[in-house]
């Protein structure tokens, strides 16, 4: 579980390269999960009682077991932890977050039904704070996904997850919809976006577990609390996760557009290494001058500091005001450059692929 705080993080000076997107050419294995009643049948058919609700969830969420890598070669020992998930298709891949496997060595799943299966993580962001884990079992019961666009401030929902790995099976929480459309800035540097506040309790191991409406259906994955309030909790919107869910599926990572660099999130660490004169933004590196961020003037070792007038601090911050849905003007980034100077850089904007509901 995240516990959400204001500081800077100390992350890699670099970051895999973002690769071309493709467009999806197999039938994704999620297409079952699409609502055949629609949106607003769905929020017409809010009226399950919880425990229905709990009953029909449950038999899909499972706890999540890991193990990480040893620091270093001499120590025997390493850190392990749990925290939950749920699954999304019966032929074993189970949805959960990213911060919960990152670093880990082995996965074991804990099935409902009390059976100990390994796993293995085959899609994972960490921008989007989402993990993909395949595990080989039967008779297994996928959770129904529902579109968070229904919620309403102050609806009833549900969480369900593991907290501390309690004996007995997952745990239920019940609260409101406090807020919708919430960001955090995460203990990895990066900013959370879509986020679905309540007041459901949520403590350690709830993290990667479902947030159900009345309905009995997943419209967020829990993802943090907020330590120095009461009753502050986040999960991530399904809908922004659902296309993502299938990327994860087809190519083990999250579609972005190449746009010919790597971004950097600009961190004490990274202003140091490159002499850098500014304390926030997304460092430039690598710019392929063949593609089109080389082509509209950005340059290797400049700062994007805005997008159209979007202060940005992160890479969660770039890519979201870069790939806001319906905007297909040109981006215009603001960008320190090298010589100390800032200018203005107009980017043509590239759709990453999205999912149908």
């Amino acid at each position: 579980m995240i516990t959400v705080r204001r500081r800077d993080s100390i992350r890699r000076a670099a970051w895999a390269a973002v690769r071309a997107a493709v467009c999806l050419t197999v039938a994704p294995l999620l297409a079952t999960h699409a609502l055949s009643e629609g949106g607003s049948d769905q929020a017409k058919g809010k009226a399950m009682t919880v425990p229905a609700v709990v009953a029909a969830v449950r038999p899909s969420v499972v706890t999540v077991m890991t193990r990480g890598t040893p620091p270093n070669p001499f120590q025997h020992t390493s850190p392990s932890g749990s925290g939950s998930g749920f699954i999304v298709d019966e032929k074993g891949y189970i949805l959960t977050n990213n911060h919960l496997v990152e670093g880990t060595k082995n996965v074991v799943i804990s099935l409902p039904t009390g059976k100990l299966t390994p796993g293995r993580v085959v899609g994972r962001d960490f921008l989007l704070d989402l993990a993909l884990i395949k595990i080989e079992a039967q008779d297994l019961v996928e959770a129904r996904l529902g579109q968070s666009s229904t919620l309403q401030i102050g609806e009833t929902v549900v969480a369900i997850g593991n907290p501390f790995a309690l004996k007995g099976g997952s745990t239920v929480t019940v609260g409101v919809v406090s807020a919708l459309d919430r960001s955090i800035l995460a203990p990895n540097g990066e900013t959370l976006y879509d986020l679905i506040q309540t007041d459901a309790a949520i403590n350690p191991g709830s993290s990667g577990g479902p947030l159900v409406d009345l309905s009995g259906r997943v419209v967020g994955i829990n993802v943090a609390v907020a330590p120095s309030a009461q009753a502050i909790s986040y999960a991530i919107s399904i809908d922004a996760a659902y296309p993502n869910i299938q990327a994860m599926l087809v190519r083990g990572s999250v579609f972005r557009p190449d746009l010919g660099f790597i971004p950097v999130t600009v961190t004490p660490s990274v202003a140091a290494s490159f002499n850098l004169h500014v304390d926030r933004g997304v460092l430039a590196v690598q710019v392929d001058p063949l593609k089109p961020a080389a082509k509209s003037g950005l340059q290797d070792g400049d700062v994007i500091t805005a997008v159209d007038a979007t202060p940005i601090y992160n890479m969660g911050d770039f890519w979201h005001a870069f790939l806001q849905a319906g905007v297909q003007l040109p981006a215009q980034l603001t960008v320190y450059g090298k010589q100390g100077q800032f200018s203005d850089v107009s980017l043509p904007r590239v759709s990453s692929p999205h999912a149908s509901r």
